[in-house]
């Protein structure tokens, strides 16, 4: 597909790769029995409507741009659409909308300015990035180093032919809350932790940390002590489990999460979606699945 897209000269040259950008799609659901991890976009609805607004199906491979930007050039003509965490975008030089379809000229540069409201925006072209999949996606994850590796100045990437224009025509936006309530389903290891630890964890706000990333938002907030001292061998790690690490602050598992962890997991998080858009000093609180 990129000889092809190469010959027709379907090629998107990065600029400016920004912090953090990545190719994602909806991910390589499982192959966590041979240890690879789901990886894909950590804001799935927000990757579902840039290909929709950009013309691709729902699952095609964008760019999941992390909080400071970059800027692409396009050998062809195109259509480009940005969603998730609001962040100015231009198109030669002048500003085009956010979360609409915006047509960009061939040669055009399309930039993405830094994120202002949330952390990762979604940056889909007509025809989807086509770089090669592996074990069926084409998602980037950042533990493993599977699929493609993180953009860098300079890289080319191949686009898919264009199908269809865009049918979606509006799109409600508001911006990420400053305060996040997650559902939580206590165990599988709720029972080496204390009962005074269960009650901090479901009855006191956590703010996420700065050193967060796509494998796993870290928290910061009470402390929770273990009831069982000793240590616990490695166990399967699901999307959402929020493990304890010794130094008590609970971490919930994004992504790019591991497969196996030692550290005990004191409950599973329902939906992880939010924490996408969570910038650094959201509140964070929990409740059980009965509320």
């Amino acid at each position: 597909m990129r000889r092809e897209a190469e010959r027709e000269g379907r090629m998107i040259e990065v600029l400016r790769a920004g912090p953090l950008t990545t190719v994602q799609d909806l991910g390589r659901p499982g192959f966590a029995h041979l240890g690879v991890p789901r990886a894909g976009a950590l804001d799935g609805p927000a990757l579902r409507l840039a290909n929709r607004l950009a013309g691709n199906p729902e699952g095609a491979a964008a760019l999941e741009v992390t909080a400071g930007g970059c800027s692409l050039r396009l050998a062809t003509a195109g259509t480009v659409a940005l969603t998730g965490a609001f962040a100015p975008l231009s198109v030669g030089g002048r500003p085009a909308a956010f979360a609409l379809p915006v047509p960009v000229p061939a040669g055009a540069v399309v930039t993405v300015g830094r994120a202002v409201h949330g952390v990762r925006s979604y940056l889909a072209v007509g025809g989807g990035i086509a770089v090669e999949p592996v074990l069926g996606s084409r998602s980037a994850d950042t533990l493993s180093g599977l699929g493609p590796a993180p953009l860098r100045d300079g890289d080319r990437l191949p686009v898919g032919a264009y199908v269809s224009p865009s049918t979606v025509d509006f799109v409600p936006w508001r911006p990420p809350p400053l305060s996040l309530a997650l559902r939580i389903r206590l165990g599988p290891r709720a029972d080496w932790f204390t009962a005074e630890a269960v009650a901090a964890l479901l009855g006191t706000a956590y703010t996420v940390s700065p050193v967060s990333n796509r494998v796993g938002a870290r928290l910061a907030g009470a402390a929770l002590p273990r009831a069982v001292a000793g240590e616990l061998p490695s166990e399967g790690i699901v999307l959402g489990a929020v493990q304890v690490p010794a130094n008590g602050q609970p971490l919930i598992f994004l992504a790019d999460h591991p497969t196996t962890g030692g550290y005990p997991v004191i409950g599973v998080v329902d939906d992880v979606t939010p924490l996408a858009q969570a910038v650094p000093g959201t509140t964070v609180t929990f409740h059980g699945p009965e509320r």
